[in-house]
């Protein structure tokens, strides 16, 4: 599995371009600049399957509208954040940006469970804290998570936002995250990635 990575939007959030040998692919968090999603999906010649959500803040939904039209994709959100695509005040786009950012409400709600899109298979865990419904994906047979805004490479996600708790995000870490192996490889919704092993033995916000 190729786990290809692009700052996009305001933010620099990292959206994920998840594929596999048969060209199947799968879009996570496209926060921003929707052409250079479609270039990408383009010139590797993939077959989107769905766009995939960790959480519906702002910076992680600007293109959803715009690549899920042009690809005629199904959008998938935990169910605790279902009107937030719609809501500008909820996603925070009017609050951090000035302006609305909105689009249709998703498709399926996505639920804890193992997850199979085409050939690729995954696993959804609930990771709260940093909004009510904050998702990681797992890829256990590649050894590798995409973790939103919950863990980051020597940081976690805010905490201060509206539905944001940091018990609650500690817990998840420690209880979701820190239990996977050492050498499971971490990309985080915004900078370099990391491993579980190495966060675990240096994240100073939850340390082991």
């Amino acid at each position: 599995m190729i786990f290809k990575s692009m700052p996009l939007g305001p933010l620099g959030t990292n959206c994920y371009i998840v594929h596999n040998e048969k060209k199947e692919a799968l879009i996570i968090d496209p926060g921003g600049e929707p052409e250079k999603i479609i270039n990408y999906v383009e010139e590797e010649q993939l077959l989107p399957q769905v766009i995939l959500l960790t959480h519906a803040h702002f910076d992680h939904i600007g293109a959803v509208h715009e690549v899920r039209n042009y690809y005629h994709l199904d959008v998938y959100l935990n169910q605790r954040e279902s009107d937030w695509l719609e809501n500008p005040q909820q996603n925070g786009s009017t609050l951090f940006m000035g302006e609305e950012i909105r689009t249709d409400a998703p498709d399926h709600l996505l639920k804890p469970g193992k997850l199979e899109f085409g050939s690729i298979s995954m696993e959804a865990v609930h990771t709260p804290g940093h909004s009510p419904g904050s998702m990681t994906f797992i890829f256990a047979e590649d050894a590798q998570i995409i973790s939103g805004d919950v863990l980051f490479n020597q940081g976690i996600g805010r905490t201060d936002l509206p539905g944001g708790n940091f018990s609650q995000l500690e817990a998840s870490i420690r209880d979701s995250l820190y239990v996977l192996p050492d050498n499971y490889i971490v990309h985080p919704g915004h900078g370099p990635k990391t491993t579980i092993g190495d966060e675990k033995r240096n994240n100073p916000f939850v340390p082991e």
